[in-house]
């Protein structure tokens, strides 16, 4: 009997070893990933040197005027406003291009409002400032800001829609 005692130890031993072999296999998923690698650049920042403070230097004082003239503006004149002229189409541009309705003479009479148009591009369009085309004009509100799509616009200087 003292011959199985050994082999018993031997394979408690081995059994031993076996059971942390396959507990260690096992806890090997269990360990959490690596952190990522953390680099460090240090750089020396140079000791901060002072700036002299500049000293005020004296000058001479300057010589106070008394008592200084007023010269009053101008009379304002007033300006001769310019004078309303006929349209002249300058051809299509981005802003203004539809096609006008003319005369008999070619010269044009009313202009249709198209998707996209606006009223600057329109009085630019036919040589006009805007406000001569906000006169000829007076039912277009918002300063020309508000027209639609299909609205007639007047280009007859002689006529006021």
């Amino acid at each position: 009997m003292d011959s199985a005692r050994p082999t018993s130890d031997r394979f408690r031993a081995w059994a031993r070893v076996g059971a942390l072999l396959a507990l260690s296999i096992a806890l090997t998923g269990c360990s959490p990933a690596p952190g990522p690698t953390v680099t460090a650049t240090v750089t020396a920042t140079p000791t901060p040197t002072a700036t002299p403070t500049p000293t005020p230097t004296s000058s001479p004082d300057a010589a106070v005027v008394p008592n200084p003239t007023i010269t009053p503006n101008a009379e304002a004149v007033p300006v001769e406003p310019l004078p309303d002229g006929p349209a002249i189409d300058l051809g299509a541009t981005a802003g203004a291009t539809g096609a006008p309705v003319t005369d008999g003479a070619g010269a044009p009479l009313s202009y249709t409002v198209l998707e996209g148009d606006d009223f600057f591009a329109i009085a630019q369009r036919f040589d006009l400032p805007v406000q001569q085309l906000l006169r000829m004009n007076p039912s277009v509100s918002g300063l020309g800001e508000d027209i639609y799509i299909r609205d007639l616009i007047n280009l007859d200087w002689t006529t006021t829609r």
